[in-house]
């Protein structure tokens, strides 16, 4: 069975975000994301996004929370969700996939940082922000291995797989909804 449901997962600076802004708008859907919850229960304990990843590894209590919250939008329809697993928890919504090499992805992170910060992250580079990313991948991916036996990383697990750095983020949210809309009628 199909749910009115879209999940994108994305490499760190894939655009996962701003991709799931754009979709929730043209397709007038409500949007959640897993990042923003991770990096408020983070904040909530003065750590930083890597901080909050790396205190996760040890203390499950940072997953549960979001875990559940993203469990409890399966009653729901016509919603966005970014999040590195809720494929796994929105087992039938129409999973996207943002791939991004992540040199590519600190680069833009870090252009990001610039213009207009984000929530509970700093940086002085770009390279510091590559060597953040790599970390967080690093932790994420085990942390998910270890709990969920998943690898966000697989693309057997999606719908729709993009490089976003072959398109710009108009044509991926344009790709994303045509995509779902024949997925619907399938």
């Amino acid at each position: 069975m199909k749910k009115s449901i879209i999940t994108i997962v994305g490499f760190p600076g894939s655009g996962k975000s701003s991709t799931a802004r754009g979709v929730a708008e043209a397709l007038g859907y409500e949007r959640f994301s897993s990042g923003d919850l991770m990096r408020a229960i983070g904040q909530k304990r003065g750590l930083s996004i890597e901080e909050t990843n790396t205190a996760a590894e040890t203390d499950p209590t940072f997953d549960q929370e979001v875990d559940e919250a993203l469990r409890g939008l399966n009653a729901r329809e016509n919603l966005v969700v970014d999040s590195r697993i809720a494929y796994h928890w929105l087992p039938e919504s129409f999973k996207v996939l943002l791939k991004l090499d992540p040199r590519t992805g600190a680069e833009r992170v870090y252009a990001q940082l610039q213009k207009e910060g984000r929530n509970g992250e700093r940086a002085a580079s770009v390279e510091e922000v590559h060597q953040n990313l790599l970390l967080r991948i690093e932790s994420e991916c085990k942390r998910y291995q270890a709990a969920y036996s998943i690898d966000y990383r697989d693309e057997s697990n999606f719908d729709l797989v993009i490089d976003t750095a072959q398109h710009p983020l108009e044509e991926v949210v344009r790709i994303v909804t045509e995509r779902y809309r024949n997925w619907l009628t399938q």
